[in-house]
């Protein structure tokens, strides 16, 4: 038998620790190689890890609930000497690498001033070339070592609130691993540090209402169910608190007439479904969206301090509603798609999201939201500003109403494929007639689509 660590994976280059939410197998338990053995939390997305090999689960060394740095050992597995050998999580390179540590002792006099510290001292134990990437700032372009990089970038939430507060995340002293600034670290600064009577929290830009979220605390009373929130909630109640905060929330809604798309629909769903692809009126909204995003550039801008960034890309965030919370997967370079290449990755994206195997790139770099809980029933919504975006589209129920059409100059009532769509958009940057020029053009793409684009 051999044993097999169980590494905290690294989800992308900016995440530089994970919570373990759950435990799939119990100790004792026979595992298959790549079968789902725990899930994570990060900043940015859930995912399941599967099993680097196939073996019994032996140990577990960070229970559920707990965060740790990546390249952790959360686990360890015993494996046949066979099914170890092919493992990814190479448990044999630490002891092939013995002999190597005497080199780095008598070179230590002569790079005691260096601040990385030695490859050996890594947790993960590998060479620090393999985590390298940008050069560290101020070290005159030299390659940043993953603890440089767990310094200066921390995580997207701690850069967040950086951001929030104009705060330098370096003069912050920090208590994480390697030095890394914690989400208690910045919230403690910010608190601390000394303002004059009635001036804003130091290096804000902002007023009061922008500082640190907090969510009033309710008595519970006898035989109700306390439960705590999972990360993704708390992320999401968070993030969406800021934004009604700092963006100057207005809603225009327009009636569409979805006749003609849902008979382009009935006609082609079945060829799609051939190749794979279900056809949704959302992938037809998506579409027109894409379209008319680059006509009108303001709506897919963001808003920096006192300026407007004007995104090159259109990237086009679809919310998916799971059962443990809300994530909203990007359809990147949306305006090139086609119809069945948007609806490839609606479809794509939705289920990975739904079975936690999307990437911390699938859900980042948005320019614009739709969001679809017309699904659910309701005739519209006003949904909240997905933020730093501009605008979001919210998507009402689709379905047959009676509507009064004219025609050669007659009016009558007929049977229309009818839904309503509401934009919720920050009138710090977008003018009303703005918001409502897009809606109108995306209205009219929906209402006279191309056949051939189907």
């Amino acid at each position: 038998m051999a044993r097999v660590d169980v590494l905290m994976p690294q989800m992308g280059e900016s995440i530089a620790e994970g919570t373990l939410s759950k435990w799939l197998k119990k100790v004792g338990d026979p595992v298959k190689r790549d079968e789902p053995l725990f899930e994570i939390s990060t900043d940015k997305v859930d995912a399941e890890i599967p099993a680097p090999s196939a073996g019994v689960l032996a140990e577990i060394k960070v229970q559920e609930g707990q965060t740790v740095p990546v390249q952790t050992v959360v686990g360890v597995l015993e494996t046949e000497a066979g099914a170890a050998a092919s493992a990814p999580a190479k448990p044999e390179p630490p002891k092939a690498a013995a002999p190597a540590p005497p080199a780095p002792k008598a070179e230590a006099p002569k790079t005691a001033a260096a601040p990385p510290p030695p490859p050996a001292d890594r947790p993960s134990g590998r060479p620090a070339a393999a985590t390298s990437g940008r050069p560290a700032a101020g070290d005159g372009g030299g390659v940043q070592t993953a603890e440089q990089r767990l310094r200066t970038k921390s995580t997207p939430l701690v850069r967040k609130i950086a951001a929030e507060h104009s705060v330098d995340i370096s003069r912050i002293p920090g208590s994480g691993y390697a030095g890394r600034v914690t989400k208690q670290d910045i919230l403690g600064y910010i608190e601390r540090a000394p303002t004059a009577p009635g001036a804003p929290a130091p290096g804000s830009r902002l007023p009061a209402p922008s500082g640190p979220i907090e969510h009033p605390a309710v008595d519970a009373w006898p035989g109700d169910r306390v439960e705590p929130w999972s990360k993704i909630r708390k992320i999401t109640a968070d993030h969406m608190v800021m934004s009604k905060r700092v963006s100057a929330h207005v809603a225009s809604f327009f009636e569409v007439d979805f006749t003609r798309v849902a008979q382009l629909r009935a006609r082609a769903k079945q060829s799609y479904v051939d190749r794979g692809v279900n056809l949704t009126f959302l992938a037809f909204i998506a579409k027109a969206c894409g379209e008319n995003l680059r006509k009108h550039p303001i709506i897919n801008a963001a808003v920096s301090g006192d300026s407007t960034i004007y995104r090159a890309d259109v990237n086009i965030g679809i919310a998916v509603a799971l059962d443990w919370g809300l994530i909203v997967p990007v359809i990147k370079h949306a305006d090139e798609l086609s119809l069945i290449g948007i609806a490839r990755a609606i479809n794509d994206l939705g289920e990975r999201a739904r079975t936690k195997k999307l990437l911390p790139d699938d859900i980042q770099r948005g320019t614009f939201t739709i969001t679809n809980p017309g699904g659910f029933g309701p005739f519209a919504g006003i949904p909240i500003i997905n933020q730093p975006q501009v605008a979001i589209l919210g998507v009402g129920a689709i379905e047959k109403r009676p509507k009064v059409v004219t025609a050669d100059g007659t009016d009558s009532i007929a049977i229309r494929t009818m839904g309503m769509l509401t934009m919720s958009y920050d009138h710090r940057v977008v003018d009303g007639a703005d918001a409502d020029k897009f809606l109108a053009d995306v209205k009219q793409t929906l209402q006279e689509f191309p056949e051939g684009a189907v």
